[in-house]
């Protein structure tokens, strides 16, 4: 049954395309995106008229009525012809639809993209290393080597931490007008923190599932200063007293992380572990 060039304010033909749509999603798409943009249409006449004086001399009840009746009959009628938002719409959207009830779409697409059925968030992997990945290393090394003599933190995790947390320098928290915080461990800006802020969006793990919020991170003038940083916080912080007991365990010292709520990501410890065998890190022994 085609219902595409059926009115939309039609009440049989919109029971015969919701019927269809329970069928054969697919197949009623079309139909579907041509009655939104019917809909669409006539909300954008209404508005129209609206903003247009209607007390003149002529002006009545009656004419409304008909106006609105002829507003209707437009409506139909360039609906007929489209404005090429219902193809945008088909063309986006039937790649995620099955072709029938019961039948999977493409397994290209992820399942809770068809049926909005919610699923425990998959662990992510560690960005991966490139050609910068070595670079990246190599220019953290001597300031990562000096605060593991003053911490005993080992500076292969100091450096490896600094990676995940920026993807090998790609992704540092930057303002909103592009300037750098030098910010390698995405530390946050509470409220003991009188230096600079960035603010910026990142992704939060709240009951397990990630959300993105705006927070603000502190901002450094160099990379050394963020590594020194983030070596006295955990010296200092008694919460990260077990992950500096462990600064030369590459287990120990991730699951302390985690333990102790440096990041609200569940998977944290297992990206670090992950990231401390990455090759490049072996440059920091």
């Amino acid at each position: 049954m085609d219902n595409a060039g059926k009115f939309y304010l039609d009440t049989h033909s919109l029971d015969a395309l919701r019927l269809q749509a329970e069928k054969n999603p697919k197949q009623a798409l079309p139909a579907v995106a041509k009655q939104f943009e019917s809909v669409l249409m006539s909300m954008m006449l209404k508005s129209m008229r609206d903003a247009t004086p209607q007390d003149g001399l002529f002006d009545s009840e009656q004419t409304k009525m008909y106006t609105s009746m002829l507003d209707q009959q437009l409506v139909q009628t360039l609906s007929g012809k489209g404005m090429g938002l219902a193809e945008m719409m088909v063309k986006q959207l039937s790649p995620r639809l099955p072709d029938a009830v019961g039948k999977p779409a493409s397994p290209s697409l992820p399942q809770q993209a068809v049926y909005s059925q919610p699923q425990a968030p998959q662990p992510a992997a560690a960005p991966a290393p490139s050609a910068s990945a070595q670079d990246f290393v190599t220019r953290l090394l001597a300031d990562a080597k000096s605060v593991e003599q003053d911490t005993g933190i080992s500076a292969k995790f100091l450096i490896g931490q600094a990676a995940l947390e920026t993807g090998w320098g790609k992704h540092v928290v930057k303002s909103a007008n592009g300037r750098n915080s030098h910010n390698l461990f995405g530390i946050k800006a509470g409220a003991g923190w009188k230096g600079p802020v960035v603010t910026a969006l990142t992704t939060e793990y709240v009951n397990g599932v990630p959300q993105k919020i705006y927070q603000n991170f502190r901002a450094y003038s160099s990379e050394a200063e963020s590594i020194r940083d983030y070596a006295n916080l955990l010296s200092n912080d008694p919460r990260y007293g077990n992950a500096l007991a462990s600064s030369r365990d590459p287990a120990g010292f991730a699951q302390a992380l985690q333990d102790a709520g440096y990041a609200t990501d569940p998977n944290y410890a297992e990206k670090l572990m992950r990231m401390f065998g990455e090759n490049p890190l072996n440059l920091a022994g």
